[in-house]
């Protein structure tokens, strides 16, 4: 099962791509080798391998809410330079043969949300067509936080050269914004009644999370809030690729303490498995208290 209901919206998990990314300790520096060990029988075989690489889903989350189709996310994306990351290097992958499995032709979609923008989440923003990065989703709206799109214009921030996100802004981000889709937001966003965009920086100066309220049911598309199981025990560690460890690290705990308290259906943007997850306070960190109902993965 890939398709869920929670409340008057619909969520179906659209797969680009799933496999190993790289190894533990370069992934999570920080984070001792005593916790992947005491960890190790919850996170194989679904989210670490028997030689220690992080297992991790490209993957976007696809809702029906209020009759508009909403993506939020759109992975690593086809034909892309990725010269930091050569196992995403000008990829050839069936994404939008999955999306129109899901019913979703690219005219058909509303509006994308980007939660941040690494190149990870912002591939299939763009295709290559007749050599020219035109927008996948042509009738959509792109939403984009204003501070990421700042941070990453490498005509703001020449340290974006060189680095993962090398080429991003050219191929994923400008063309969209030059075709007139993309809307800019600060600090919180409505996107409707069922779902509100709302700033969780330190990843990303403007990474974020969607909430979804719809009757009685709460969910937390998380973006890049967590990047293992491993960080709910451990929720004081980031990723390399946080921008601002420390203030990941708050925001981490900020939210997940929100979804363990209002028994929230947390959506961690590259969760293998069974994808989604409720959890619970544990001691000074958390647990998993239930998986969530998508097919194991």
């Amino acid at each position: 099962m890939n398709e869920i209901k929670l409340g008057d919206v619909t969520v179906t998990r659209v797969e680009e791509q799933h496999g190993p990314v790289m190894p533990a300790r370069d992934f999570f520096p920080d984070l001792p080798e005593r916790a992947w060990q005491e960890h190790r029988h919850e996170l194989e075989p679904d989210h670490l391998t028997a030689d220690d690489l992080v297992l991790s889903a490209m993957q976007t989350w696809l809702l029906r809410s209020e009759g508009r189709t909403i993506l939020i996310d759109t992975a690593v994306g086809n034909d892309k330079a990725r010269p930091a990351v050569p196992s995403w290097d000008h990829l050839r992958l069936d994404y939008l043969d999955r999306l129109r499995e899901a019913g979703v032709r690219p005219e058909d979609v509303d509006l994308v949300v980007n939660t941040h923008l690494h190149l990870d989440h912002i591939g299939w923003n763009t295709r290559l067509v007749d050599g020219a990065w035109v927008p996948t989703f042509p009738n959509a709206t792109y939403l984009m936080p204003r501070a990421d799109f700042e941070h990453w214009d490498p005509a703001r921030n020449p340290a974006v050269s060189g680095g993962v996100n090398e080429n991003a802004f050219e191929d994923s981000i400008q063309p969209v914004y030059e075709a007139g889709q993309v809307r800019l937001w600060e600090d919180s966003h409505t996107i409707d009644a069922n779902l509100r965009l709302e700033a969780a920086p330190g990843h990303t100066p403007g990474s974020s999370v969607v909430k979804l309220a719809s009757g009685s049911d709460r969910a937390l598309f998380a973006g890049d809030l967590l990047h293992t199981p491993l960080q709910l025990a451990e929720p004081g560690h980031s990723s390399c690729f946080c921008e601002d460890p420390a203030q990941a690290n708050d925001t981490r705990r900020r939210l997940l303490g929100w979804a363990a308290d209002e028994a929230v259906l947390l959506l961690p943007a590259h969760f293998g498995g069974h994808s989604a997850l409720e959890i619970e306070r544990h001691g000074g960190s958390f647990a998993v208290k239930r998986w969530g109902p998508f097919s194991h993965r």
